[in-house]
């Protein structure tokens, strides 16, 4: 009988935990509550984007991550995101003279940095992260992307073209090559290819050292389904932040402006506290 009742309070807070993080999305979020899915932690991580680090609010379920941007004192968040954990895949990175309790994590699609407050927080992410995916893909239903989308080299980190090795001016602008992440000028970059873990349809911008090495292994491999090799038409100076996502996601996972000092910042230890639902990350046996 208690194990009955545990169960249902167990049930029901998990679902009300749930519907609190739908709410707190608004209209524009997607819906997450399933039937099976256990809301892990949540907590607030230190995100390198386009602008610089910007604290981001994090989800752990027991099968995605979901994060988004914090408005409103942290009661309403927007531009929500979900990763599948079995598309993800953690790297541990080395505390530096200025950049702590930091790692990477990849997906298909992008790859970013974050950071924590602590390394007890880290550690505690890291943990539960991994444990949560290695419990999907046992379970034989999930199988893990064998492709992960590269990092952006930073754009401070080039005061050239990384093919050319022409020097970036105001009328030179810098670009990403989306398969190798390098930090290219518009001339090495007219390019574009399908690379379909990235997105399965739209033609992205790729430096001219991918586009040959794609050229040749189009057929030979399924990452890349298709090459648009006479793509040499005018640039307009929005399509680099819309040619595979967003604007708005775009520029947000853009690694720009990367200053590892920036990483340190002294208010998170105020608020970045990881708060762990469920020491057992799941359900009441019976």
């Amino acid at each position: 009988m208690g194990t009955m009742v545990n169960q249902l309070m167990f049930a029901q807070d998990n679902r009300d935990r749930i519907h609190a993080v739908e709410n707190s999305f608004g209209p524009s979020g997607k819906p997450l509550y399933a039937p099976d899915r256990v809301l892990i932690g949540e907590g607030r991580l230190m995100k390198m984007s386009r602008r610089g680090p910007q604290p981001k609010v994090f989800f752990l379920f027991n099968d995605v991550l979901v994060y988004g941007s914090i408005i409103l004192n942290g009661r309403w968040h927007k531009k929500q995101k979900i990763i599948p954990l079995e598309d993800s895949q953690l790297e541990d990175l080395e505390d530096g003279i200025k950049m702590r309790n930091q790692w990477l994590i990849r997906t298909p699609r992008k790859s970013f940095y974050v950071a924590a407050a602590s390394c007890e927080e880290k550690r505690a992410w890291i943990e539960h992260i991994e444990d949560c995916r290695s419990s999907l893909l046992q379970s034989g239903g999930c199988r893990p992307m064998p492709n992960y989308a590269n990092t952006w080299i930073p754009d401070q980190a080039s005061a050239v073209c990384m093919r050319c090795s022409d020097r970036f001016t105001v009328t030179q602008r810098r670009h990403h090559c989306r398969k190798c992440g390098f930090v290219v000028c518009g001339a090495c970059s007219k390019k574009r290819a399908v690379i379909q873990h990235i997105h399965p349809t739209k033609c992205l911008r790729v430096c001219t050292m991918c586009h040959s090495s794609l050229s040749t292994t189009t057929t030979e491999t399924p990452e890349v389904s298709r090459v648009n090799a006479g793509s040499t038409e005018q640039i307009g100076p929005d399509e680099d932040e819309v040619d595979g996502l967003s604007e708005e996601e775009e520029a947000e996972e853009q690694m720009e402006n990367h200053d590892p000092g920036k990483w340190m910042n002294p208010q998170m230890d105020s608020w970045s506290t990881y708060v762990y639902f469920k020491p057992d990350h799941r359900q009441p046996q019976t």
